[in-house]
């Protein structure tokens, strides 16, 4: 399963750091080629010998290999090297560096010149795992795109029977062979996403718009690049950077402007996942001065924006059509509508009456429907986890 993987484990200073051992033993076994490296705290609960043997290559601890030769250990190159990284287990210290870009040793500058994907698996004691802070680090991971093996629940080695316990290495393993399994499985497709609202001009200082942050459709695009699609993003005005350099990037303003790319980039896709919060309305005119300030009432005439997701509906051919419905009520049953009128393959649904989601936030909720008249819903994720759900749904379209 394995096979020719290039793992890299780190291990920190915990109890369960024996752990670590099967782990290793369980990730050669399978294939992969595995380098350990180890903070100075670990080594006061398993041997760098045992690692090194169970792993077949050296332990990596120290920046130098022989200070007095002036040799020393790249993190850029092992970064560069890995095809996943593991931290396991991963300490509440080590935890909060990695939040927080602190770079003292060598596993930390290497989780931060790592190119690939991180497995962070926590363990510590109850009390240590409920903390907020603790928790909030866990959250600044997860929103950074790594990937969290949640500790089970059970016996501490303070006694204390509660969540906190690293996860077992078999199932750690299978996260592993679930993670390989994902990468790639979009290598060649093309899609296109929308993200973000649109402006509509009122006049050259004033717009109509929405609460759209583009956090949804951005998320969207890394995680379908990730697994090897070729990403175009057509985003609206937001203040939002992407970390993965292969996507290609068009932005615009208005609805106007986002439907002439969009419609341009639609023939040339295997699918398109519309999330962006395009306006319905402009005004009819747009004033070419500034508006002044007035006693009487100010009246604009709104005309209807063309459809975007109708437009490539009616259009589409063998693409696989995605759109997002955010509703306040009949959630279900309006995202249905909005389903077969506009020929769509699945529908993502989120509605303003589920706490934390909608606009803004950093999670969602989310259920989706397809026209075969099936229902999934999901629980309050992160918005890369809601990515990761949406992307697994449409692989299974392919």
């Amino acid at each position: 399963m394995l096979q020719g993987k290039k793992i890299l484990l780190g291990v920190t200073g915990s109890i369960a750091a024996y752990k670590s051992a099967f782990l290793v033993r369980l990730l050669v076994k399978n294939g992969a080629d595995v380098k350990v490296i180890m903070t100075d705290a670990a080594k006061d609960f398993i041997t760098p010998v045992t690692l090194s043997t169970l792993s077949n290559n050296p332990i990596i601890s120290d920046f130098y290999e022989d200070k007095e030769l002036g040799t020393w250990e790249n993190h850029v190159d092992l970064g560069l090297w890995a095809d996943l990284m593991i931290i396991a287990p991963a300490s509440a210290n080590t935890i909060a560096k990695m939040a927080n870009g602190v770079a003292d040793n060598m596993l930390l500058t290497t989780y931060l010149s790592a190119r690939c994907k991180v497995m962070v698996c926590p363990a510590m004691d109850l009390d240590m795992y409920q903390h907020g802070s603790v928790s909030d680090n866990l959250i600044v991971l997860k929103e950074r795109g790594n990937l969290i093996v949640e500790p089970t629940i059970g016996e501490l080695a303070s006694g204390l029977v509660g969540q906190g316990r690293m996860d077992e290495p078999e199932e750690i393993l299978k996260e592993t062979f679930e993670f390989f399994k994902k990468t790639l499985d979009l290598n060649n497709k093309k899609i296109l996403i929308t993200a973000g609202p649109t402006y509509e001009k009122i006049d050259p200082v004033r717009f109509i718009g929405n609460h759209s942050s583009g956090k949804m459709g951005f998320a969207i695009a890394e995680e379908a690049a990730e697994r090897g699609a070729q990403v175009t993003l057509v985003s609206g005005p937001v203040n939002l950077k992407l970390n993965n350099e292969s996507i290609k990037r068009i932005d615009v303003v208005s609805a106007q402007e986002m439907f002439e790319v969009v419609v341009h980039e639609f023939p040339n896709c295997d699918a398109a996942i519309l999330s962006a919060a395009v306006a319905d309305y402009r005004p009819g005119i747009v004033a070419d001065q500034k508006i002044k300030k007035a006693d009487n009432e100010l009246k604009l005439e709104l005309e209807p924006t063309l459809d975007i997701l109708a437009n490539l509906g009616q259009n589409k051919k063998k693409q696989i059509l995605v759109g997002f419905a955010l509703e306040t009520n009949n959630e279900k049953e309006n995202a249905r509508k909005k389903l077969i009128n506009k020929n769509l393959d699945f529908i993502v649904l989120n509605s303003l009456q589920n706490e934390g989601a909608g606009f803004a936030f950093d999670t969602n909720k989310i259920s989706i429907l397809d026209k075969s008249n099936k229902v999934k819903d999901f629980e309050l994720k992160s918005k890369k986890e809601v990515a990761s759900d949406i992307i697994d749904y449409l692989k299974l379209k392919f």
